[in-house]
């Protein structure tokens, strides 16, 4: 049998959905080779993109990196490929974090992720007030499901418990107000309107402040003089989901994007909207009391979730390929 050729269109649609993946403050910190030998996508992390308050340790940048990894699988299965991951690759190459291989044909590849290609490039971060009206619990099921099929946990809780991570996310971001670097830093991300950017926010996807002051939303533009919208009244019981993994090592924040982008596709095929609450995160002390009593536990990200408004896009830097070498990403 002859052996199927990853051509230009091949490539190009992979790299199109990669890059369609969530990252903190859309940094986008990946980079792409192809390695044609074995037919391989190599994803590599680009360490020019961090947020050194924001995220020392890199966690959320892996975690950016391993939803990428989740769509060029997406992407491969919908190309007729059954893609096969291999995390944290060669130890010469650190920045290597995954390679997807192509290989044989998509039958061999789990159905339900071809149903989650469209969602891809729909799929857009939503800072709007959401209706308040209940996700069906048949959805909400789907959403863990897709959580443990990529190895991650997703906690729905009650409203109470949607207080007390709301709470805890408020006070992180009051901290982040606080601290004039970690301010600084997230006044970086935006871009000013009619800037051609290839990274960060745009001002037309940042939302309103909540003007009843339950849902904590991040404030990027703190104390500059810019145009803003009105405070909104929020939905008065927010729908929470908390990601989450048995360990904590760079392997696990790999697994945790995956799991993280899963969840957020297969919201987006229902018409869900979603934003991400990662403040508390942040914080070492928060984010150990995000996990309550549960032992082994380590939170990765708070999710809302709803119907409303569907989010503004952001913009996305083109990812050039080179053949056997790091796509630069500029």
């Amino acid at each position: 049998m002859k052996t199927r050729e990853v051509d230009a269109t091949t490539v190009q649609a992979l790299l199109a959905a990669g890059v369609a993946a969530p990252s903190i403050h859309n940094t986008q910190p990946w980079r792409f080779g192809l390695d044609p030998d074995s037919r391989s996508i190599l994803v590599r992390v680009d360490r020019r993109r961090g947020l050194p308050m924001t995220d020392p340790r890199l966690r959320a940048q892996y975690l950016s990196v391993g939803a990428a990894v989740f769509n060029l699988r997406v992407a491969a299965v919908h190309l007729g490929w059954h893609p096969v991951v291999r995390l944290r690759h060669a130890g010469d190459d650190p920045d290597l974090l995954a390679t997807v291989q192509l290989t044989g044909t998509a039958e061999g590849a789990q159905p339900s992720l071809q149903v989650l290609y469209e969602a891809v490039e729909r799929r857009h971060t939503s800072r709007m007030p959401f209706t308040g009206r209940p996700v069906p619990d048949s959805i909400v099921s789907e959403m863990i499901s897709s959580a443990r099929a990529e190895g991650a946990h997703l906690d729905v809780p009650d409203i109470l418990a949607t207080r007390r991570l709301l709470r805890l996310t408020a006070a992180a971001e009051a901290r982040n107000a606080a601290h004039p670097a970690r301010a600084a830093e997230a006044r970086s991300a935006i871009t000013a309107p009619g800037a051609d950017a290839a990274y960060g926010i745009p001002f037309t996807a940042l939302g309103p402040q909540d003007a009843s002051g339950r849902m904590p939303v991040r404030d990027f533009t703190g104390a500059l003089r810019v145009p803003q919208l009105p405070a909104l009244r929020f939905e008065r019981h927010a729908q929470t989901a908390l990601l989450w993994t048995s360990h904590d090592g760079q392997e696990d924040w790999l697994c945790a994007g995956q799991a993280l982008q899963r969840v957020l596709l297969t919201a987006t095929v229902h018409g869900i909207r979603t934003s991400m609450l990662h403040q508390a995160m942040e914080w070492p002390d928060l984010r150990e009391a995000m996990a309550g009593s549960r032992r082994r536990c380590h939170p990765q990200l708070l999710i809302r979730f709803g119907y409303g408004p569907e989010g503004a896009r952001t913009p996305r830097a083109p990812a050039h390929l080179a053949h056997g070498s790091v796509t630069e990403a500029e």
